[in-house]
């Protein structure tokens, strides 16, 4: 995957003065994401917008200096590309890739070793913010930490990996979108749902509010209680090719949040 850029259109009422420049990273969440968040930082913000996904990633991908193999290529480490882009705002949106499988978390999985992988997740994230920050210099870019989304099978990991994003953007005085409340049960934060009642968005858009007849959207497939795409995943990443209200509601409290700050800030 290559970094995708885009050019504003023409300015929406709700704008900011200065249009944000905005970099999107992280894992296949965010792949099936990245053309949505980019229509909705166009439309709404008018923003420039840079997106550089990898599917199985973690933060560790995108550390500049780490030794050994890494799922995200050289030309696309965080630092790297906040050198060459020089966002606003830096997005990051990783589930928390629980499990063994990039080769940067050399073995450390949630499964077999908890407390090693909050204790490596902790330090890949400040690690990465002084990177970005560094990489930014003088008119360093505010990171934004997605908040995830319920886990059905471990519904605690994602509690404290989104307190760890929380306390993280605090210490270093960034932002947080909570996008995993838009796709949890009005008060069941973490509780996993594959169908949520549809919003007065929805119901005014065609094809966003899947069951009208219930008045409810579907979030996931029957098949993947992970990702938001109704459509199938494929074996080569994609963006999602079909509308799926899941990923609409996530691109819009990301959306939502950079553009509240971006107002405040002139």
């Amino acid at each position: 995957t290559t970094a995708s850029a885009g050019t504003a259109p023409a300015a929406a009422d709700a704008a900011p003065a200065r249009p944000p420049s905005v970099l999107y990273l992280g894992d296949s969440l965010a792949m099936e994401s990245r053309q949505v968040l980019g229509r909705e930082l166009r439309a709404d913000l008018r923003a420039r917008y840079t997106s550089a996904p990898y599917s199985g990633t973690t933060l560790c991908d995108y550390l500049e200096g780490t030794p050994g193999r890494s799922l995200v290529p050289a030309a696309d480490k965080a630092a790297a590309l906040v050198r060459r882009v020089r966002p606003d705002y830096v997005v990051l949106q990783f589930w928390g890739n629980a499990w063994d499988y990039t080769p940067c978390m050399k073995g450390v999985s949630h499964a077999t070793a908890k407390e090693a992988y909050f204790r490596r997740y902790a330090a890949d994230a400040r690690r990465l913010t002084e990177q970005i920050h560094a990489a930014g210099g003088a008119g360093r870019p505010r990171i934004v930490w997605v908040l995830q989304g319920p886990d059905p099978m471990t519904p605690d990991r994602v509690r404290r990996v989104n307190a760890l994003y929380r306390e993280r953007a605090a210490a270093s005085g960034d932002l947080v979108a909570d996008a995993g409340r838009a796709v949890s049960p009005e008060g069941g934060r973490y509780t996993w749902a594959q169908y949520l009642p549809c919003t007065a968005h929805e119901r005014s858009h065609e094809g966003y509010c899947t069951q009208p007849g219930r008045d409810r959207t579907a979030l996931h497939r029957d098949d993947d209680h992970l990702h938001f795409c109704l459509a199938p995943t494929t074996s080569t990443p994609r963006p999602c090719p079909v509308t799926s209200p899941g990923i609409v509601r996530i691109a819009r409290e990301i959306t939502r949040a950079i553009g509240e700050h971006a107002r405040a800030s002139g």
